[in-house]
């Protein structure tokens, strides 16, 4: 019998929350005068919660869990078969860490520093920017570069294996991180994609030559979600029991993967689960076909067993029904993320730090998470983890942060009208398209006004003149370019010239005014 490899990963991440004072703490720092984008981020966020719960999380979980971790990677770092784990931590989670308990980040780079530890991208936010309408793989290749940027800096660790969110995983998303170099991504073992395969393979990407590990997830949750349940027919969970589990179960590779405040927080110190973590290596490797790895390693040992084919419109992840309900599952989320994805063009026109760092915040998947209207033993895991009593008090505070968000961007087009002109292209359904007046579409649209610019000249005269003299150029102008004095503008030519080439004319003389500055 060959080895069975034993693959660890941990999930590490903490959301910022958002606050329920939202509104009077933004009253409260406008009457002070105090309004600058720290203020805003404090009122929007709500840090006292966000503080708190890491450092109660930091002391039950993730420095005790950590320090156990450590003194088996260096107790079994010489024997023939060495202890490791990896893990997957989020950029915002290293943020409120270094912030509110630093020490986290002294036991993690610790650990890295054994050599046993391999740490696994994911993107900066945790967040779902691949689901974005339009721009989604153009913010997850940014938000996954952010995230190596932090690891590099904090751990001197570049990956080769990645996760998207909360292993969200399709065949695009594997080949879009296979073209950025990752080489193994990480995904749940769904039964309904695996067939009659077991999860205990490496596979290969549908399309290009990614290796996929896929979660176990029966043998994950029974440390994730049973250990500490009275009712269980296996409680209590021991260390030796477990370890003759994984020593049944057949297969190349056992990956194992949970959330990393499964070790204290989730499974309180008082359950024994931190004792479990300390004897589970030893009573692993008691049994002479099994060992430890990580999974580079696996990947580059095993040959893929077959095709791991996950189509886009079947994605899957390891929430709830395995797919993408807990964060677009209802119209609430839809709604939250057409909303935010709408931002999107005007936020990277203004080239703001400032906002950019604000919507970003708002793509943090735990937002979504919360709005989720489930049933049954799933709504008790999203009420367990939701720090607000139901989805619409969730919605409803996404809803204000994006309306504190939107005044910001429309007070700083106001003050940069020249600067959003020169960036802003707009995605298919807010461009501007040209009919006759009958209604025949004319072939032709617009995304930007220097589009509308070199555009005008091409579209029949009658049809321009019809969408000057209807308002239809100048609301488009005002509401979706949000340049009112330029809108205005035009308003009064359409109405006071007469002569249509004329008025064409001086509509791209004044056009053209705005794209010269």
């Amino acid at each position: 019998m060959g080895l069975t490899s034993i693959v660890f990963l941990f999930e590490v991440h903490q959301p910022y929350r958002l606050d329920r004072r939202m509104h009077e703490k933004l009253m409260e720092k406008a009457l002070k005068g105090s309004l600058e984008y720290d203020d805003i981020q404090e009122a929007v966020f709500d840090n006292s919660l966000n503080k708190y719960v890491m450092e109660r999380a930091a002391e039950r979980c993730y420095i005790p869990a950590t320090k156990i971790i450590v003194e088996n990677l260096k107790r079994y770092k010489d024997s023939s078969k060495p202890f490791k784990v990896s893990f997957s931590i989020s950029g915002v989670f290293l943020e409120q860490a270094s912030k509110w308990a630093p020490g986290i980040i002294q036991v993690l780079q610790e650990a890295v520093a054994t050599g046993m530890v391999e740490l696994v991208e994911q993107t900066y936010y945790h967040s779902i920017a691949a689901f974005l309408p339009n721009h989604g793989f153009e913010e997850l290749k940014e938000q996954v570069l952010q995230h190596r940027e932090v690891l590099k800096n904090t751990f001197n660790y570049e990956p080769v294996s990645i996760e998207n969110t909360e292993f969200t995983f399709n065949n695009d998303l594997a080949c879009f991180f296979y073209n950025m170099g990752y080489k193994v991504i990480v995904t749940e073992g769904v039964d309904h994609i695996l067939g009659w395969r077991s999860p205990n393979y490496v596979y290969k990407a549908w399309g290009c030559d990614a290796r996929v590990l896929t979660r176990n997830y029966r043998l994950s949750d029974d440390v994730g979600f049973r250990f500490s349940d009275r009712k269980w027919d296996q409680y209590p969970l021991t260390a030796d029991k477990y370890a003759s589990w994984l020593a049944a179960t057949p297969g190349d590779v056992v990956f194992l993967a949970m959330d990393y405040e499964t070790f204290g927080e989730h499974h309180w110190p008082e359950s024994g689960i931190h004792e479990f973590l300390r004897w589970l290596p030893g009573e692993v490797l008691k049994y002479g076909h099994l060992e430890f790895s990580t999974p580079r390693e696996v990947a580059e040992k095993y040959p893929p067993r077959d095709v791991f084919d996950v189509p886009p419109w079947s994605t899957i992840s390891w929430a709830d029904e395995r797919d993408l309900s807990a964060w677009i599952g209802n119209i609430m989320q839809q709604e939250a993320v057409r909303a935010l994805a709408s931002l999107y063009p005007y936020v990277k026109a203004l080239e703001d730090p400032g906002l950019t760092r604000l919507w970003k915040m708002l793509t943090i998947s735990d937002h979504f998470y919360y709005m989720a209207t489930k049933f049954g033993t799933i709504e008790e895991v999203h009420a367990y983890f939701s720090p607000f009593k139901n989805a619409s008090i969730a919605y409803g505070l996404f809803t204000e942060a994006l309306g504190v968000l939107s005044k910001l961007i429309y007070d700083r087009i106001r003050e940069k009208p020249v600067k959003v002109v020169s960036n802003l292209t707009l995605p298919l359904e807010k461009a501007f398209y040209f009919t006759m007046p009958d209604g025949t579409y004319t072939g032709v649209y617009v995304r930007s006004l220097k589009e509308l610019y070199f555009k005008l000249g091409s579209v029949p005269l009658e049809s321009v003149v019809y969408h000057l003299r209807s308002g239809h150029i100048s609301a488009w102008i005002s509401q979706v370019l949000l340049l009112e004095e330029l809108s205005r503008k035009i308003q009064v030519l359409s109405r006071e010239v007469d002569e249509p080439l004329k008025l064409v004319e001086l509509v791209k003389k004044e056009i053209q005014s705005y794209l010269e500055g």
